[in-house]
């Protein structure tokens, strides 16, 4: 039952005297109540019918007005009815105020963001990028669908409980690994944060939620695996194209989406008079300059007139899915018990190739083209190795060292 009342705040007064008309509704004895904007002096007020006395224009214009709210408040409570909703004092009033417009659904957000990010493959955004929002989005929707059997959501209704749910869907029924499944999460957090900015929902609920990665031991090639991996012979022509770009990548520190794109363009005559690339990574829009090591140049090379290169190309570098499934046979071909991976080659260059020959941290950041000195230190790690080995050969020299001394004292 929607009782209304018209009344007037008469303890609030304009300079001349008159009061605010409000309009107070009551649903099951909770009430709400809003402004209509008009104002009486309260001397022509009648309490009891709820509307203004006398017969000037003025005051029919008024009684209409507040008529018309009357009819209106009555119209959109059956409009709330209709939806099958249940009607509140609040949800009367936000209908008539029009502050019940339908809730952005969530899916369609992500989507909307989507097809932008499609839009700047090439200039903002890599293809690999645009891959994962599309992943992203899909396991999203698998969600929805499987664990609480809906197509789609507003996303008002994403909360805390609903993002640690995804978590754990992406986890269990997805079988992804903790770093994989915090990354996709993460895709899914920027399509809230856009929620938030244009406020389509009033609070983050992402506030209290933190993406934890976890540790990974980076593999890499040790220097007999990789001399194993260049001195095997291989009778098909694809792997041993596949294996040459790869050690390219390990003698130059290059990811597969930079060296995909490589071209005569991209080498530069270095101050020391020595041939150098000197690209822009693709993922990260920072230079790149490195020296092209005699593997390397050896490899660049054996391919300068080959038949496989377009486009001034200077490798001929399969997509990135064909390139890890070739390195899986050659790993097996060589006696590599590694997983081998176009971003192996990378690791290998940071810590078999660099570091572990003394060439300095700041450098080998420089070449990889990081942005930040902490994530090249992720692969300082192989020093401690070094330092073992180092340290080895210094105790056997002090060990030859207090020899000689007995021998001589």
């Amino acid at each position: 039952m929607v009782s209304l009342l018209f009344y007037l705040r008469k303890y609030k007064k304009d300079r001349v005297g008159r009061s605010t008309i409000y309009v107070r509704i009551t649903i099951d004895g909770k009430r709400s109540e809003f402004s209509t904007g008009r104002k009486i002096h309260p001397s022509i007020w009648d309490a009891a019918y709820g509307k203004a006395v006398g017969f000037s224009q003025e005051i029919r214009l008024l009684n209409s007005y507040l008529s018309k709210i009357r009819t209106d408040l009555y119209r959109h409570a059956q409009i709330v009815r209709d939806r099958d909703q249940t009607i509140t004092a609040v949800s009367l009033k936000e209908s008539y105020l029009g502050l019940d417009k339908p809730s952005k659904m969530l899916l369609e957000i992500f989507q909307e963001h989507n097809d932008r990010v499609n839009e700047l493959v090439g200039k903002d955004f890599a293809p690999g990028t645009a891959e994962r929002y599309r992943t992203a989005k899909s396991h999203l929707a698998e969600y929805l669908q499987i664990e609480l059997r809906k197509k789609d959501i507003p996303v008002v209704d994403v909360d805390h409980s609903f993002i640690s749910g995804f978590e754990y869907y992406l986890k269990t029924k997805r079988k992804c690994s903790h770093n994989t499944a915090i990354k996709y999460v993460v895709n899914f957090k920027k399509i809230i944060r856009i929620a938030y900015a244009n406020g389509w929902i009033k609070t983050d609920p992402f506030a209290n939620w933190k993406a934890r990665l976890k540790t990974v031991e980076r593999e890499f090639l040790t220097d007999e695996e990789l001399q194993r991996l260049m001195n095997h012979p291989f009778t098909n022509e694809r792997l041993e194209h596949v294996r040459d770009c790869f050690v390219f990548c390990c003698f130059t520190g290059l990811a597969y989406a930079d060296v995909k794109k490589l071209t005569h363009d991209d080498f530069v005559i270095g101050i020391d008079g020595d041939l150098w690339i000197n690209t822009k990574r693709t993922k990260t829009k920072t230079k790149s300059n490195i020296p092209v090591l005699p593997t390397a140049l050896l490899i660049l090379e054996k391919y300068e007139h080959s038949p496989l290169l377009v486009d001034k190309k200077v490798l001929p570098v399969l997509t990135n899915q064909k390139m890890n499934a070739y390195l899986k046979e050659i790993a097996d071909l060589s006696g590599i018990n590694k997983h081998l991976t176009t971003h192996l080659a990378r690791h290998t260059f940071a810590t078999t190739v660099t570091l572990s020959n003394g060439v300095s941290i700041e450098s080998v950041s420089k070449m990889l083209g990081h942005k930040s000195l902490r994530t090249t230190q992720h692969y300082a790690k192989i020093l401690n190795r070094k330092v073992s080995e180092d340290m080895q050969l210094l105790k056997k020299k002090l060990s030859f060292q207090e020899k000689i001394k007995s021998k001589n004292a």
